[in-house]
Parts: C-alpha cells; sequence; structure tokens
C-alpha cells in the first residue's frame, strides 16, 4: 500500500467500520433481483453479508462496528433544507430488507451504531478519530462514499468497492491524493469549491474539480485562497466573490463531525465468535445455500479462540449500539471474491 509499511501493517490490530447505508445500496445495485420461495426479496441482503464474510476472512479484524444512518433529519437538512434534495427515492423494496439483514447480523454480535440527527458518516469519523490515540491499531472504513476521504489520516485508511461489491480499493493518504489532487485534509475545502452533486453540495458556481484541486494545490486552503484573490483572474476573482457563502456553507455540510455522541470504547467492538448455527438456520430461510457455504469456509478458517459475548450496551447518550463479532490492504484494486 502507498505510504504504508508492510511490517507495520502486519503487526498491528484491524479496526474495520462499515458504512451500512452505502453498503447495503452497493449490495443492491450489484445483485440481480432475487426473491425466496415465499416471495421475500433478498438481493441486498445477500450483497451485504457477502462481502461482510469476504471481510471476514481476508482481514480477520479483531474490532469490528456498523453505522446506520436514521430516517430523522440531520444538522445538516437543518443548516441546509436542499441538502441531498435531488437524490431519487431509494426503491420501494431496498429498505425492508434492512430489518431482515439486522437480524442476521445479531447472530455475528456486531455493535451498530445509529443516532438521531447524525448521518453514519459522523458517526465513523467520531469513532475512526477516537481510534487514532490507540496505540498499534489500524482503523479501515469500509464505504463506496468519497466524503470518507476526508478521514483518511495516520493508520485510518478507506476501503471503497468497485464494480459493485466484488472488489475494492485501498485508500491512503497517497491513493486519495493521486485520485483527486488533493490531500485528505484538503478534501473538505475542495468540495467547498466544486461542490459535490450526489449531496447536492453546491460548492461555487462555474468551478469544477481541476480547478478546485489546482487552488488548492496552489494555496493550500479555501482560507487561504479568499486571502489571495488579488492573484487570480478577474473572471475567477468574480466566481469565488460571489460564490463566498455558499463555499462556506459547502464546506461546513461536508465535514463530517468527530464528535457525535457516541462513547468509543474499543473494547466494545472487539469481534466475537459467530453464532454459526442461528446464522446458518437464517441463510437456509432466506435460501442462501452459496452463502452458507461461505459461512462455513469462514467458520474453518477463524481462529476458534473468541472472546465471550458481551451484552447490550450503550454508545451515548442518545443511541444504543447492539452487541458485539471475528474475521490486507494492499495498494492496488484488490479482488473480494
Amino acid at each position: 500500500m502507498p505510504g504504508v509499511d508492510a511490517q507495520a501493517k502486519i503487526s498491528m490490530n484491524k479496526l474495520i467500520l462499515i458504512d451500512g447505508n452505502a453498503i447495503l445500496h452497493r449490495a443492491y445495485h450489484s445483485m440481480p433481483p432475487f426473491k425466496t420461495a415465499k416471495g421475500e426479496v433478498t438481493n441486498a441482503i445477500y450483497g451485504f453479508l457477502r462481502m461482510l464474510i469476504e471481510i471476514y476472512k481476508k482481514e480477520k479484524p479483531e474490532y469490528l462496528g456498523i453505522a446506520w444512518d436514521r430516517k430523522a433529519p440531520t444538522f445538516r437538512h437543518e443548516q441546509y433544507k436542499e441538502y441531498k434534495a435531488t437524490r431519487a427515492a431509494p426503491p420501494d423494496d431496498l429498505y425492508p430488507q434492512l430489518p431482515r439483514l439486522k437480524q442476521v447480523l445479531e447472530t455475528f454480535h456486531i455493535p451498530m451504531m445509529e443516532i438521531d440527527g447524525f448521518e453514519a458518516d459522523d458517526l465513523l469519523g467520531t469513532a475512526a478519530h477516537e481510534a487514532e490515540k490507540e496505540k498499534d491499531l489500524r482503523t479501515i472504513i469500509v464505504t463506496g462514499d468519497q466524503d470518507a476521504f476526508q478521514l483518511v489520516h495516520g493508520n485510518t485508511l478507506v476501503m471503497a468497492p468497485v464494480k459493485g461489491i466484488s472488489e475494492v480499493i485501498f485508500y491512503d493518504a497517497a491513493a486519495v491524493e493521486k485520485k483527486f489532487g488533493v490531500r485528505p485534509d484538503q478534501v473538505i475545502d475542495y468540495k467547498a469549491l466544486c461542490g459535490d452533486s450526489s449531496d447536492n453540495i453546491p460548492g461555487v458556481a462555474g468551478i469544477g474539480p481541476k480547478q478546485a484541486s489546482n487552488f488548492l494545490q496552489k494555496y493550500g486552503s479555501l482560507d487561504n485562497l479568499y486571502e489571495h484573490l488579488e492573484d487570480l483572474t478577474a473572471a475567477q476573482r468574480k466566481k469565488l466573490e460571489d460564490g463566498k457563502e455558499s463555499a462556506y456553507m459547502s464546506q461546513d455540510i461536508a465535514t463530517i463531525r468527530l464528535n457525535a455522541p457516541i462513547e468509543f470504547s474499543l473494547d466494545k467492538l472487539r469481534t466475537h465468535r459467530i453464532d454459526y448455527e442461528k446464522a446458518n438456520a437464517l441463510f437456509n430461510e432466506l435460501e442462501f445455500r452459496s452463502l452458507g457455504r461461505k459461512l462455513d469456509e469462514l467458520r474453518e478458517i477463524l481462529d476458534p479462540d473468541f472472546a465471550p459475548m458481551p451484552s447490550t450496551f450503550e454508545v451515548g447518550p442518545t443511541s444504543k449500539v447492539e452487541p458485539a463479532v471475528s474475521a490486507s490492504p494492499k495498494p492496488e484494486q484488490s479482488s473480494m471474491f
């Protein structure tokens, strides 16, 4: 992996943080629409679990957690009512699969985080930020959302699925800079300038990705760019002057919060023995025959010496995390299956 010492990578413990909604959406769109004999649609469940099992097999994390969005509006919607307003409604048969997926995930004993008013990104960001304080720990954020690239720092990486969920790319700071032309710590200002159509973040009208990265390569930050408007052409200066309010609003909206109200505890994210019997029973009910075989293979691979299963625990004043499971980064694209 670019910029990552191979021996250090081997010796460090691993925390996997999964963006549940992002991976659920990607799983749904990567799988053909199929259902059980009783008519239950299961393609998103299947795709999500297939990727999860492969993460366990290949990464074997000591710690793991999943963050979910909630339906309630977030502080971003309160600040900017048009936030994500252009997104199409999810398919009618996608989110009815979520309760069933969570039922299966309970047999893996994976902690799940969700809080009204915050997005999954904020919970992942806060957890990753706290994890940076831990010794000998590598954090891998699993998401298809490019917002998370701003979280790449030190021992925190992003694992991004490509080609549906069958392959992944690991991003460290060098890989982020190669992709966008800016460092991870500049991703927020990059979005402040060129916006983000997927979240309906406006940025500055007339400034595209290339110009945004060029500005940041030269001036370093949004603040410093605005302090040097006299260096720019008249046309560039006018765009930035007219779009200043939008730029700073976009900067704030694009910023993943690192202080969401979760009480981070690495021990509570520790992986535990999967309840293979209950998991297989649900796989059979969902008619996941090939996935059941993959689960059997996983059982043969994982170290049997797991910590005992914990009881349900709280992670914050307004959130509940439901109990914890057990499961390496490469510089190039990696096949998951």
